[in-house]
């Protein structure tokens, strides 16, 4: 199968990375890229999911690799970008997307869950980060696009533990934003509200537990959270980690773009 998108040319010849790629956000944005033309690797922590992902990634006639990957391990990191950049033969895009949610009310909130959530959240993008600078910096080009969360602009109810991690990310994306300026390297963060994903699908599955609250009511109290009255797309973010990936686009830098349906406008 050949690409016959009218996007294909988009990022053809280009190298990316997207980590937590399995599934939801990640698999959506990877293919996506792809889709512009785009050579993608792939990693995450379940090998089944990321091999079928890389399998239809050359099946558009594009290279692909996957390793899997906990990206909260220094040491696996090191190891996945090594073997990511060899594999490809360099990489230009790098889409930070791995993470997990978590919740609880801050009275007697649990030490465990603050740690685990500002791990995955934020000292994984600092790994990862950290381990494919290097060679962006070496070949004065590149774009790190870094999927946080609309509660990196706001605040919520029983997710302090997450919202401080996103946050994190978000001044991480700043400061690095800065520093990596004269490389011609963009970083920058996309701020989504519930995706329809099975990250939310396990929100929802926690509402119904906490609460006795029946599924569908709790998914459409997620919804509600939108002005929209709905859930956005994984494709919608997609489409937006492509837009920053453009070459063209060399002077957005620094930047959070929400895609909540206009919940926050600022």
């Amino acid at each position: 199968m050949s690409m016959s998108n009218e996007n294909s040319h988009l990022l053809a010849g280009k190298h990316a990375v997207v980590t937590g790629a399995g599934r939801g956000i990640g698999r959506s944005i990877a293919l996506a890229l792809a889709q512009a033309g785009a050579n993608v690797a792939v990693t995450a922590r379940t090998p089944s999911e990321i091999d079928q992902l890389a399998g239809e990634i050359r099946a558009l006639g594009l290279q692909s690799l996957a390793v899997t990957c906990d990206v909260t391990d220094p040491e696996q990191v090191t190891h996945m970008a090594t073997t990511l950049i060899e594999g490809l033969g360099g990489v230009d895009i790098l889409v930070n997307n791995a993470g997990n949610a978590g919740s609880h009310k801050f009275l007697n909130h649990s030490d465990e869950l603050w740690h685990r959530m500002l791990s995955i959240n934020l000292t994984s993008v600092y790994y990862v980060t950290k381990a494919f600078v290097p060679p962006l910096i070496e070949q004065r080009f590149g774009r790190i696009i870094n999927i946080a969360s609309i509660a990196s602009r706001v605040g919520g109810s029983y997710i302090a533990a997450y919202t401080a991690a996103k946050h994190g990310v978000l001044g991480l994306t700043r400061a690095l934003a800065v520093e990596l300026i004269p490389y011609n390297i963009t970083v920058n963060a996309i701020c989504p509200g519930y995706v329809n994903s099975p990250m939310t699908d396990a929100s929802v599955s926690n509402i119904v537990a906490r609460t006795g609250m029946p599924e569908s009511k709790a998914r459409e109290t997620l919804e509600n959270t939108s002005p929209q009255k709905r859930l956005i797309e994984p494709e919608e973010v997609a489409a937006i980690a492509v837009f920053l990936a453009q070459d063209i686009n060399s002077g957005i830098t620094g930047q959070a773009i929400n895609i909540d349906g206009g919940g926050v406008m600022s």
